[in-house]
């Protein structure tokens, strides 16, 4: 079914969801895998940019990951910079509670945004940006069938170290031809 898997649901981010995305936009053990600029944020700041990049841009889709058990949100995954003519888009995936790591929601969270915008959105392809010492992400990127297209080299300074920021894309007809060997 679109939007649910074994694990997880994915629901269409709301309003209401701000309070709980700036608990995790200001937690920093979140942020310093995916956030290029750890900072703290006021929940004004946070509010404004839910409402213009989250919620209101043609450009954008964001969905709350619901774990399906307990129906406890746990992260957030989103469609951003969707360029339609093209049929391109960004993804980005932040698991927000930790508790969650590493036991495959943020896995089956990805694959119901990539079922959405291959299957559903016709979308020919899709990338992203992982930082080269996420080396969980990658793995997970590296299995779903993303490749690495090019890297920004020491573009990213975290804890006193320069970091590669890895560019990677998957195309529609790869996703196809994954899920068929999948199954």
């Amino acid at each position: 079914m679109l939007f649910e898997s074994s694990k997880v649901r994915l629901r269409k981010m709301t309003k209401e969801d701000t309070e709980l995305y700036h608990k995790w936009r200001n937690d920093i053990a979140v942020m310093q895998f995916t956030n290029p600029s750890l900072d703290v944020y006021p929940i004004e700041a946070t509010k404004e940019f839910v409402d213009t990049v989250i919620l209101n841009s043609p450009h954008s889709k964001s969905y709350i990951i619901m774990e399906k058990d307990n129906e406890i949100p746990i992260g957030i995954v989103s469609l951003i910079h969707m360029d339609y003519k093209n049929r391109n888009a960004e993804c980005i995936i932040d698991i927000g509670e930790k508790e969650y790591w590493g036991q495959g929601y943020g896995s089956e969270g990805l694959k119901l945004l990539l079922d959405f915008a291959f299957y559903e959105m016709n979308l020919h392809r899709v990338s992203l940006k992982v930082f080269s010492f996420n080396d969980r992400a990658i793995r997970l990127y590296n299995r779903i069938g993303f490749q690495e297209e090019r890297k920004s080299r020491q573009s990213l300074f975290r804890n006193g170290d320069w970091h590669d920021i890895i560019h990677m894309g998957l195309l529609q007809k790869e996703y196809f031809e994954t899920q068929i060997t999948s199954t």
